[in-house]
């Protein structure tokens, strides 16, 4: 059968969208392992479906299935995307609402497309204490000594929905992201395996990123890495509560309110193309039609 699909990106964290109000998607671990393979597949770092809400007070609910088929709560850079998709659309459930109200894994997530085309989201507020990012030590782990990928490293950790674990570097270029990437994020130390961020601090409080994502490996953004990144830099002092965070796929603006404790993340989001595709696949190769 052919399955309709949109693909999108956030500043290159791309995606796969596809519709499924009225008809589920059959196997979507599978799905996303194969579309989202880039040389037999359509390629993206995710696939998202968009869903009817379940709990009350939401219009519309995300799933999010990584490229390794595994399931994840949020998706920064994923919704804003969302929320343009639901705009450029004008789905009923989403149609003349300032804010989307979206049901996540991670809870109601709240965007906002801004004048100039740009999308703010309400991320909620950062948890910050171990078991609740989840990391096996307790209280709050900021600027903490651990042993991960074969060496001492300080660590700050934060969950936005999902787990963050921080490094602060001189020269975040010279890490070797393939390497201490995956092996931090299956480490024991984090039970639910972790998202990683290592950092570079520049003036004005700009931030350099490099992004190791749970179940997608490097990335070219990543948005909840970024509200991470933000609150990690804000609380050891590095910057301010309002950040640049440059990731190598552009910037996203980053603000985590002292007033409500929640974090804003604000940036762009683009549609690439829309096809459909053969599915399921066939064995050595994927049918497109766009």
């Amino acid at each position: 059968m052919k399955i309709p699909f949109t693909k999108m990106h956030g500043l290159g964290n791309d995606f796969v969208f596809v519709d499924v109000r009225e008809k589920a998607l059959p196997d979507p671990e599978g799905f996303s392992k194969k579309v989202g393979d880039r040389r037999f597949g359509i390629g993206a770092d995710q696939i998202l479906l968009v869903g009817k809400a379940t709990e009350p007070g939401a219009d519309l609910r995300m799933d999010i299935y990584n490229q390794d088929g595994s399931r994840v709560e949020m998706c920064g850079n994923g919704i804003r995307c969302f929320a343009k998709y639901v705009r450029d659309r004008a789905l009923p459930e989403g149609k003349d609402k300032d804010v989307l109200q979206v049901e996540t894994l991670a809870g109601i997530i709240r965007p906002r497309i801004l004048a100039d085309g740009r999308v703010e989201v309400d991320m909620g507020p950062p948890r910050l204490e171990g078991p609740e990012i989840p990391v096996k030590l307790e209280g709050r782990v900021i600027d903490r000594e651990v042993t991960l990928a074969g060496a001492k490293r300080v660590m700050t950790c934060v969950s936005m929905g999902n787990p963050h674990a921080v490094f602060f570097v001189d020269d975040v270029a010279k890490v070797p992201l393939e390497t201490w990437g995956p092996a931090i994020e299956t480490d024991p130390l984090f039970p639910k395996k972790t998202n990683v961020e290592f950092v570079q601090v520049q003036p004005g409080n700009v931030l350099v990123t490099r992004v190791w994502e749970r179940g997608a490996g490097a990335t070219l953004a990543c948005g909840t890495g970024a509200c991470g990144v933000g609150v990690a830099a804000a609380l050891t002092k590095r910057a301010g509560r309002t950040s640049t965070v440059r990731l190598p796929g552009g910037d996203l603006s980053i603000e985590w309110r002292e007033a409500d404790n929640r974090v804003y993340m604000t940036g762009p989001a683009a549609e690439v193309f829309r096809g459909d595709v053969e599915w399921p696949l066939p064995a050595a190769h994927g049918s497109l039609r766009s």
